[in-house]
């Protein structure tokens, strides 16, 4: 059912020192910041050959990067993001095996302007799973 690796997210407590390092010290392709506010989030994506890397940092306070910083104040990863070609039949498998879909269960759109659902980290050996339709 699943792709690709999309991108593998890290929420990151200084989002333009983390920008700079892939850049600079890595030399790594790196986009603009731009909010996602439906998420709570600013995130930065590295472009890599084979995938992407995309920085979070708390939008608001209400963020929930803000919660996980308070936990991880030198940041980590956050999530793992797999493309699925179709993200409504992906998640009705998924809740009919018993996994759980975060939020209200209906998509919404991500970062990529696609769709794109969670998947509680509980059910996932405690990754954090993001799905995106492709």
């Amino acid at each position: 059912m699943i792709g690709r690796l999309n991108h593998v997210a890290i929420a990151v407590p200084d989002l333009d020192a983390a920008a700079a390092q892939y850049r600079d010290a890595l030399g790594a392709s790196v986009g603009a910041p731009q909010d996602e506010p439906d998420h709570g989030v600013t995130v930065v994506f590295i472009e890599l050959p084979n995938t992407k890397i995309e920085l979070l940092y708390p939008l608001g306070e209400d963020s929930p990067i803000r919660g996980f910083l308070d936990k991880n104040p030198a940041g980590g990863i956050h999530h793992v993001c797999y493309e699925v070609e179709d993200i409504l039949a992906a998640r009705d498998k998924l809740k009919a095996s018993g996994a759980r879909v975060l939020g209200s269960g209906e998509p919404k759109i991500g970062a990529h302007g696609k769709p794109v659902l969670f998947l509680h980290p509980k059910d996932f050996n405690g990754c954090l799973v993001e799905l995106e339709q492709v």
